[in-house]
């Protein structure tokens, strides 16, 4: 039966997915507010055949500020990058290089607002990713990292990334700390299981903090599910 809603949700997910996504460049052309539209709608139909297909329900504990915010989230699965761009009304979101090279894609990827980030972390391309980030916090939009740096399996606390105390320094904004655990419904190897997603919005950490006392405190609260 497991499989059976696995097989049923690639298909069904990936084959309406292919449309939405081609069509994305289509959107681009009439600038980042409709890019924003076009991925909303892809992620809360992601959201509806997780819950219908999959048996796959979200959890939000926690409050979340009501205005901008850096948000850091735990990162375990695909789910989290999809499912938080509709959860938080559209945020710039830090993404890596290799994604935003890809043609046509990572043209419409820049229109929406993401922020990219070079792995390597050298001193241009923390300048750069810090200049993107501030731009896109001018437009009164929040920031999404996911601050370890890649998708790990539950119980792993990778150390945060340099680029989230660049960000963390530059932007001067309220810092949520987001705990997840998707990986324990949606692991990286086997199938996807029914169950529920937590997403825990953890205390606010404020601007101006030392680094490390900010960076403790971050992880810490990202990794409350665990």
């Amino acid at each position: 039966m497991i499989w059976l809603r696995n097989w049923a949700f690639m298909l069904v997910f990936y084959t309406i997915s292919v449309p939405i996504v081609v069509t994305v460049p289509i959107s681009a052309l009439f600038g980042s507010r409709a890019v924003i539209v076009h991925s909303t709608i892809w992620t809360r139909f992601h959201r509806w055949c997780a819950r219908w297909i999959l048996g796959v329900h979200i959890r939000v504990e926690g409050t979340r500020p009501t205005g901008p915010a850096f948000y850091a989230c735990k990162h375990q699965a695909m789910f989290e990058t999809l499912e938080l761009q509709a959860l938080l009304d559209g945020p710039a979101i830090v993404l890596k290089r290799e994604l935003a090279d890809i043609p046509a894609w990572g043209w419409a990827a820049r229109r929406y607002g993401a922020i990219v980030v070079d792995r390597e972390a050298s001193a241009k391309a923390m300048r750069n990713m810090m200049r993107e980030a501030t731009a896109a916090k001018a437009t009164g939009r929040s920031i999404l990292i996911f601050p370890e740096g890649t998708r790990v399996s539950p119980g792993e606390h990778p150390p945060l990334k340099p680029g989230f105390a660049g960000l963390y320094r530059a932007l001067k904004m309220p810092t949520v700390p987001i705990a997840c655990d998707s990986g324990l419904v949606w692991p990286k190897k086997g199938p996807k299981v029914p169950g529920v997603i937590t997403f825990r919005f953890g205390e606010v950490v404020p601007p101006g903090l030392p680094r490390e006392e900010a960076e403790q405190r971050v992880h810490a609260a990202m990794n409350a599910l665990d």
